[in-house]
């Protein structure tokens, strides 16, 4: 990413009315951004999104350290009861880093997403308050 693609991902964001974006910064380097989004007041829950653009910063926590502090945020600040997330069957780092975190698999919605010429499936992940608060985050450390 380069100071362009930081300026693009700050206008977008800046212009969609969400306040619950933020952007990753390594080495005063954008390279990432996470995101509460289809925030529900009502229900108290929302969903959740994180992206590093930087392969080289994958598999280091990075992306579970960023988690917890939203989660922490969302439950601790917001006072959401619940937060869910999809993500890509193959994407199996993801999917660790999520079930460190606590997220536990709800279900599956089949041959949801077509992705470099084949189909694969979402997986649906979520995670409650009290699970949050009672998981034992030190076993990822």
């Amino acid at each position: 990413m380069d100071a362009r693609d930081g300026q693009d991902w700050l206008d977008q964001v800046t212009n969609d009315g969400n306040p619950h974006h933020w952007a990753v910064e390594v080495d005063s380097r954008f390279v990432g951004a996470a995101r509460l989004h289809d925030l529900d007041k009502a229900d108290r829950r929302a969903r959740y999104a994180v992206g590093l653009f930087d392969a080289l910063l994958l598999g280091q926590g990075l992306g579970t350290e960023i988690t917890r502090c939203v989660l922490t945020h969302a439950f601790d600040d917001l006072g959401l009861h619940r937060v869910d997330l999809r993500v890509l069957s193959f994407n199996h780092r993801a999917i660790a880093s999520y079930l460190k975190c606590g997220f536990v698999e709800e279900g599956r919605e089949r041959e949801a997403a077509f992705v470099d010429g084949a189909w694969h499936d979402d997986v649906i992940m979520g995670i409650l308050a009290h699970e949050f608060a009672d998981h034992d985050d030190t076993s990822a450390l």
